[in-house]
């Protein structure tokens, strides 16, 4: 069986013959702009020298009268000092009358045949083939007093001189060269070791595997899921999510989108559920009731942890609001229902008891009194709820609630002001219900723990300012400033510890509800303390239709 290099070596050995191709492709740029740059500087260069020669005093002179020794001496100490290759001095015939390498050359043609131009006066630089080899040269003409050209200068650079210093400076370059491919091999390898840890040390077909085996259980999972990054853009959503939520795009058309232009979240629903908050520890969140495109569902949450304590984003997994904890709550607001009623059973017994005694009795006007005595209050009471409140089964709630706080002991006082014409279209009335029972149960607690029984509890409702208004205050003990941010979380009592398992398990939950309750309807809840002492809950929930879709929140 052929084995098949690692991944990581793959990458390392493309990396490096990636790197060295470009640096020889860097190399022949160098090269070639180096050579260039080299042949335009010597060539202005051997310009100037050609031209400061040309101007010299006395060398006009001596060309006319074709003086080789006086040129000789003349030239020969700028020679000495000179970079370039050769310096030549010819006549106006083309014949050389001054050669810096070559003395024998005196008198002989000049080479290269581009003497026009400079006898016509010009300065030029060519690459010609000279008499010593081929060179780099530039020539100027020698004019005489009446500014007539008789004679040429040549300054010139060999090729070969040129190469020697392209030579040192690409070997300089080249040694630099093998330092940066150095560096490159070493960046190389960590580079592949850092990108095989980011991958678990995985294969690629380790890797798709995992893909493949993600995609196949994200598909068979009845819960919807889907993840978002750090910048909170969606990286997956199963088909359970889509079905769910209604949204009927196909996954790959999905994915990489902002999650707002996904799903109608509430305004609440990040920090709600963590993700905006800095501490690792509060990330995972469980059984978060919200709204994810008006359908009321229960979210958990956990982060993507690359390494611990750095979150790159999270994981959301969420069902429809499930049964457990709809059936707990109707049969929560069943067991109140039945508690108000074995209550008011509990007092028409007595009641009927005592008036059937005074008939026995024939004390017909004291049984008079005792029913006018007795039917007086809950009348008034009776009427009040009837009048103010349009919802029958929100009326029974109130008066179970005021008949069970009475025979307790508390008295529960409505205010003159109460009104609620019609429940909220962005709460259903059970869930009201709930909202108003908790919250009075909480205060009819609180007072009996207080001790101060014969302080009303204050109930005011109203829906005017396009707002449901709900206010319970009580004066019980309060509730301690360290814990009102926490009050409306899951679990979280200020009620004494019960032995009863079932009691105790529903310790926690109320208040709980209540804030789902008022979120999803776009609402908020105040926690103010009462005076001289209590704690007064204020709940808003607005009355227009933004308030449906979770666009109004606290």
């Amino acid at each position: 069986m052929k084995r098949r290099l690692p991944f990581q070596v793959k990458l390392f050995l493309s990396l490096v013959l990636f790197s060295c191709l470009l640096l020889a492709l860097l190399g022949a740029i160098l090269f070639h702009v180096i050579d260039r740059q080299l042949h335009h500087d010597l060539g202005q260069r051997a310009r100037v020298q050609a031209s400061e020669i040309a101007l010299m005093p006395g060398l006009a002179q001596k060309v006319a009268d074709r003086d080789v020794a006086g040129i000789a001496r003349l030239i020969q100490p700028l020679r000495d000092q000179s970079d370039a290759s050769y310096i030549v001095i010819g006549d106006v015939r083309e014949r050389h009358l001054y050669h810096s390498e070559s003395p024998e050359r005196i008198d002989l043609p000049m080479i290269g045949g581009d003497n026009a131009e400079v006898l016509a006066g010009k300065t030029i630089i060519s690459v010609r083939q000279g008499g010593i080899g081929v060179s780099l040269r530039s020539k100027a003409p020698i004019l005489n007093a009446s500014k007539q050209v008789i004679g040429i200068v040549s300054v010139g650079y060999l090729t070969s001189y040129i190469d020697n210093i392209n030579g040192r400076r690409l070997a300089q370059a080249g040694l630099y060269g093998m330092l940066l491919l150095l560096l490159l091999f070493i960046f190389s390898w960590v580079f592949t070791r850092n990108v095989k840890k980011q991958m678990f040390w995985l294969e690629p077909k380790d890797i798709a595997l995992l893909v493949r085996q993600q995609k196949a259980l994200l598909e068979a999972m009845y819960e919807g899921v889907f993840a978002i990054d750090g910048q909170k853009q969606l990286i997956l959503i199963n088909r359970a999510a889509r079905e769910l939520l209604d949204i009927r795009q196909p996954e790959n058309q999905l994915l990489g989108k902002p999650l707002n232009e996904v799903l109608e979240t509430p305004p609440t629903f990040f920090t709600q559920s963590g993700v905006a908050e800095d501490n690792p520890a509060s990330s995972s969140r469980h059984d978060q009731i919200t709204v994810l495109n008006q359908r009321q569902v229960i979210v958990n949450r956990v982060p993507i942890e690359l390494e611990p304590g750095k979150e790159s984003g999270w994981v959301f997994s969420f069902r429809d609001k499930n049964d457990i904890n709809t059936l707990s709550s109707q049969l929560s607001q069943v067991k109140r229902y039945a508690d108000n009623l074995r209550i008011m059973r509990h007092e028409q017994l007595n009641w009927t008891a005592t008036l059937a005694g005074l008939l026995q009795m024939q004390r017909y006007d004291d049984a008079m009194r005792y029913i006018q005595a007795q039917s007086e209050g809950a009348q008034a009471v009776l009427d009040f709820v009837s009048a103010r409140f349009t919802s029958p089964a929100l009326c029974g709630l109130l008066l179970g609630k005021y008949v069970s706080a009475r025979e307790k002991g508390v008295e529960l006082a409505f205010d003159p002001a109460c009104q609620l014409l019609r429940i909220p279209a962005a709460i259903s009335e059970t869930e009201l219900m709930s909202v108003i029972g908790n919250l009075l149960d909480n205060a009819v607690d609180a007072t009996l723990n207080a001790g101060t029984a014969a302080v009303p509890v204050e109930l005011y409702i109203s829906d005017r300012n396009h707002e449901l208004l709900i206010e319970v205050a009580d004066r019980g003990g309060g509730v301690d400033d360290a814990l009102k941010p926490h009050l409306f979380e899951q679990g979280v009592t200020t009620k004494p510890l019960s032995g009863d398992e079932m009691t105790g398990a529903e310790h926690g939950i109320g208040l709980y509800l209540v804030a789902s309750y008022v979120r999803q309807a776009g609402g908020s809840i105040e926690i103010s303390d009462n005076t001289p002492q209590g704690t007064i809950f204020s709940v808003f929930i607005p009355t227009t239709s933004d308030a449906s879709t979770g666009k109004k929140h606290e």
